[in-house]
């Protein structure tokens, strides 16, 4: 009896499993999520990408932080400062759009960098308001805004009083030079890493500044700064053209890989805070924000190649605050387009922690 018994006991038990088993629902992706397993992320096009920088402009010049845009928790920064979103900054003074615009769309991490041109309020409003360039990067989940970082080249950027605004050169140029809008065959696209490798090469070959370095730039490489050419600059009539191995001062007159070769790149003793923010590897574009520290001091003297004893560079220790863009071919960099401004000896760019922010290392913004 106590043997029956004890079969019939299994018997129940089992078929209650058996029930169990088959009334639990089939796992599927978004159990998994919920487990703990990541979702899979919302995928852009370059398009897309562009759309949200043109949709934030729009909102930008109507001062309006709308919850289909802007997700609760959005994080923004001007100028390195973390400020709140929509009543700061440009987004209290912009008056209008400009003609410039520069797209940087990185389509793997569902970021989108920017240069371009807006209108600020002056005193003087019968121009449509003073012209200022802007830098940007913009995060995007699952349709909304969560990181905005943007740097402000206004007039007063620390160029120099003889210096137009930046904003005016660059709207000179109406649109970004044909060379960025040259297409690599999918085939022989560079990974993101790998551009960014390159791109790095002109930070550290500055930095370093031994004459000698890995200089990857092509025969025909030019540079603009605030829309200005600072390479391959014609000479006055008359002038003739400084030699880079026995010249004692800079020139923008030299190409790209004459002024790094010169060695008088000293002034410049510190480019940190490296952070490649987008890569748009169907163009070989790459975008990062960084510092160039100008130590002055001891820094000031220096041996260039060839036993050149020089001296140059600020007086007083400062720093320039950059958002800086490659175009990079065959692992070399055919052009680089860059806006600057004069910022605090030192800052951060509001996005780093002190160690990072004072690190010369790549810092991959994903």
């Amino acid at each position: 009896m106590i043997r029956k018994r004890a079969v019939l006991l299994i018997a129940a038990v089992s078929s209650l499993l058996l029930l169990a088993a088959c009334q639990k629902p089939a796992t599927t992706e978004t159990d998994s999520a919920s487990s703990g397993q990541p979702a899979q992320a919302k995928q852009y096009t370059a398009e897309d990408l562009n759309g949200f920088v043109d949709k934030y402009m729009d909102a930008m010049l109507a001062h309006t932080v709308s919850p289909e845009l802007f997700a609760a928790t959005v994080r923004f920064t001007e100028n390195g400062v973390e400020l709140p979103l929509g009543d700061e900054g440009l987004w209290s003074s912009m008056v209008g759009k400009g003609t410039y615009k520069f797209y940087v769309p990185d389509v793997e991490t569902n970021q989108v960098a920017f240069i371009g041109t807006a209108r600020e309020e002056a005193d003087d409003m019968s121009k449509g308001g003073d012209p200022v360039a802007v830098a940007l990067r913009l995060k995007i989940v699952d349709d909304r805004i969560t990181e905005a970082e943007q740097l402000v080249i206004r007039a007063d950027s620390g160029m120099g009083t003889n210096m137009p605004p930046a904003a005016a050169s660059i709207e000179k140029g109406v649109e970004p030079h044909a060379v960025y809008r040259e297409v690599i065959p999918e085939a022989e696209r560079p990974s993101r890493e790998e551009l960014i490798t390159v791109a790095n090469k002109y930070f550290t070959g500055m930095q370093k500044n031994d004459g000698k370095g890995d200089y990857p730039f092509t025969d025909d490489c030019d540079r603009l700064e605030n829309g200005m050419q600072s390479t391959n600059t014609p000479l006055p009539p008359g002038v003739t053209r400084p030699d880079p191995k026995t010249s004692m001062t800079y020139s923008s007159a030299w190409g790209c890989k004459e002024q790094f070769e010169s060695g008088l790149l000293y002034f410049v003793t510190r480019i940190r805070d490296r952070r490649f923010v987008a890569v748009d590897r169907e163009h070989g574009i790459v975008f990062a924000f960084g510092f160039f520290d100008h130590a002055a001091g001891k820094t000031r003297h220096a041996t260039a190649p060839g036993g050149r004893e020089v001296v140059g560079g600020p007086v007083a220790p400062w720093t320039w605050q950059i958002a800086e863009l490659f175009k990079i071919e065959n692992g070399q960099i055919r052009r680089i387009e860059a806006v600057l401004q004069r910022c605090p000896y030192g800052m951060n760019s509001g996005w780093s922690n002190f160690e990072d922010g004072w690190s010369d290392k790549i810092q991959i913004v994903k």
